[in-house]
């Protein structure tokens, strides 16, 4: 590919609604068959605050990541792809909340993420609400999302890098689309090999090379997602002001946030009555992979383990 097409790459990948996981009122039995001590692992061993114990462990801190870490791992991996980076960002910085209903949920369904890399930004934008605010009523609520971008040419889940003659759309994980600056169609791969084949041959061979990805690669993507959350659980609440005051230099983050309040408002939600929590600007050595001046961010980086399930820093 053309050095200016590298060059000017901005990956950027968004992702599909989740309706509100409800409330209890009292802590949840633990359901049949489950070891709920072996289950917990390193992780605290805390009541059942949820009414579906499977899946949806993903939007409680304690044992999930939100949306960034369950569906974004993916998206996160093919835009560090495209990006053609092998490290963290030396900087990153989030916003957002779980905002437009009340629930059990602890993690973000409404974010934004931006990764600073040399290059060019990875800029990741999680969206947990439908369309409009009338979609959950019209049967939408896994139609689609705010962003027209996406929903146009293949998709809400999607990664889309942005070049300086036009877009190369990802919409699934076996094809991609490069489009012109007017839209129309340059070229389509299709067709992809199956990673869980890939998988299963590389345990049988016991060769680490005859996996489609090493796991280092695994490793960054994963990071980027949890470096993201770092910085936006360290934040603070704020209000639409002073969020847009904190971010203006940066016309890139400050685009991705107009969506976000757009596709809040479109769905109903008030941030000044309930604001967004804006997180804190995060520096790391990518070599290192430590932040810089912000020991609570380095604890962040790992977690006190509860005995027995202890990791050991050699392993």
């Amino acid at each position: 590919m053309p050095a200016t097409w590298q060059d000017h790459r901005r990956p950027r990948t968004l992702l599909q609604p989740r309706p509100s996981i409800g409330k209890v009122d009292a802590p949840q039995p633990v359901p049949a068959g489950v070891d709920y001590d072996l289950w917990c692992g390193p992780a605290p061993m805390d009541p059942i605050r949820r009414k579906r114990f499977h899946y949806d462990w993903h939007w409680i801190w304690n044992y999930g990541n939100g949306d960034l870490g369950n569906q974004g791992i993916h998206q996160m991996d093919i835009a560090r792809w495209f990006l053609g980076v092998n490290e963290l960002s030396p900087r990153v910085i989030s916003a957002g909340g779980r905002l437009g209903y009340e629930d059990d949920g602890e993690t973000a369904n409404t974010q934004v993420i931006y990764h600073d890399y040399a290059k060019a930004p990875l800029i990741f934008e999680v969206r947990g609400l439908p369309a409009t605010k009338a979609a959950i009523k019209n049967g939408g609520w896994g139609a689609g999302d705010m962003d027209k971008f996406p929903a146009k040419l293949g998709g809400s889940v999607a990664v889309i890098i942005h070049c300086e003659g036009g877009i190369v759309v990802v919409p699934n994980y076996s094809s991609a689309t490069a489009y012109d600056k007017e839209g129309n169609k340059l070229k389509e791969w299709k067709g992809a090999a199956d990673h869980y084949e890939n998988f299963v041959k590389a345990v049988r061979s016991r060769k680490h090379t005859d996996l489609n990805a090493d796991i280092l690669e695994g490793h960054l993507s994963s990071a980027l997602c949890h470096t993201g959350n770092i910085s936006y659980r360290l934040g603070k609440k704020q209000k639409q002001g002073e969020i847009r005051d904190a971010i203006k230099a940066n016309s890139k983050f400050s685009e991705s946030m107009d969506r976000m309040f757009e596709h809040l408002a479109a769905n109903g939600v008030d941030v000044d009555a309930t604001p967004l929590g804006m997180g804190v600007p995060l520096t790391m050595d990518p070599k290192t992979e430590r932040f810089l001046g912000n020991d609570q961010a380095n604890e962040m980086l790992t977690r006190p383990y509860r005995k027995p399930y202890v990791v050991p820093e050699k392993v």
